[in-house]
């Protein structure tokens, strides 16, 4: 079994798409504590921000960050859970046998 500490993001979840693509990505390599820390983080600020959007009426700036930084945020997460889910590689080197 994999130390957690050891684990780190796959990098294969896109984030924020412009055109059909996918204008961010998570970087592969990085550890998944520091991962989930950031979208910690990113979950913070957007719900900071969203408060923020429902009292002013005359702007949607803090809805549209809140926005992003949520995107971010589920990329993150979603990277993570790839990783945490996935079959080792010495089970799958089992079920071909």
């Amino acid at each position: 079994m994999t130390d957690p500490s050891e684990l780190k993001t796959i990098g294969l979840t896109p984030a924020i798409y412009c055109s059909d693509q996918a204008a961010f990505h998570v970087t592969r390599g990085v550890p998944l504590g520091d991962a989930l820390a950031m979208a910690s983080d990113f979950l913070f600020l957007a719900k900071a921000l969203s408060k923020d959007a429902a009292y002013d009426r005359e702007s949607d700036r803090h809805a549209w960050a809140a926005h992003y930084l949520t995107a971010l945020s589920k990329a993150l997460v979603d990277d993570a859970v790839k990783v945490l889910t996935r079959e080792p590689a010495s089970r799958k080197e089992k079920t071909k046998e």
